[in-house]
């Protein structure tokens, strides 16, 4: 696994400009679990930051809805669990937007057919799985369409600021089938048991985040 030297490593300015695919399931969890996370919704996904990226890497995140700080209408997201294997996204991720990175492995498979597509993701961390995951999809064929949000982190450091992060573009979108695994004594071991009631992929997105 990755080992990253902050005195070596730099990152992108913000606004980030990202392509790729994401892959995500929404989990009904019943009871509180710590601070951080609460009973409620939450979204697991694997991305594929691919090239024509500031960065080309790949993620596993965890995020739940949370209210706009602001007293506004809208609603936010809050990373609260998430791995990359990239350091500079790792540093640029946190020091930028408060966003809790850590470093893992990930192991991709993706196989085509006609429209449809299947792929495989896995994550681990010094040789112990985190999660695995398998999606089935036709969302290469679906039109592009636009899309909008804005994530809300708390502060990483005590004494720190939150900070928020504001992201847009355009993806291919459409309803798939996933079914998650996830290592009872990992992070996300939180989500044993539960299954996904309702998945999503986003193939080709072109997006700005920051």
């Amino acid at each position: 696994m990755l080992s990253p030297d902050p005195d070596a490593t730099t990152y992108p300015a913000a606004p980030w400009a990202m392509t790729g695919s994401l892959w995500l399931s929404l989990f009904r969890v019943r009871e509180d679990v710590d601070d951080l996370r609460p009973a409620g919704v939450y979204g697991a996904a694997f991305v594929s930051y691919e090239p024509g990226s500031v960065l080309t890497y790949s993620e596993l995140l965890v995020a739940r809805p949370v209210p706009d700080p602001g007293g506004g209408r809208g609603r936010r997201v809050s990373i609260v669990d998430i791995w990359v294997d990239s350091a500079a996204s790792m540093l640029g991720g946190r020091e930028l937007w408060a966003i809790p990175k850590g470093l893992c492995d990930f192991e991709l498979e993706s196989a085509h057919r006609g429209p449809f597509s299947t792929t495989e993701w896995s994550a681990s961390t010094g040789r112990r799985p985190i999660a695995r995951a398998t999606f089935h999809d036709v969302s290469r064929a679906a039109l592009r369409l636009p899309f909008r949000g804005a994530t809300w982190q708390p502060p990483l450091e005590p004494g720190g600021q939150p900070k928020a992060a504001t992201l847009q573009g355009s993806a291919r979108t459409l309803p798939c089938r996933g079914r998650w695994e996830f290592a009872a004594d990992g992070p996300l071991g939180f989500l044993v048991g539960h299954r996904p009631w309702a998945s999503f992929r986003m193939a080709g997105f072109r997006m700005s985040f920051g």
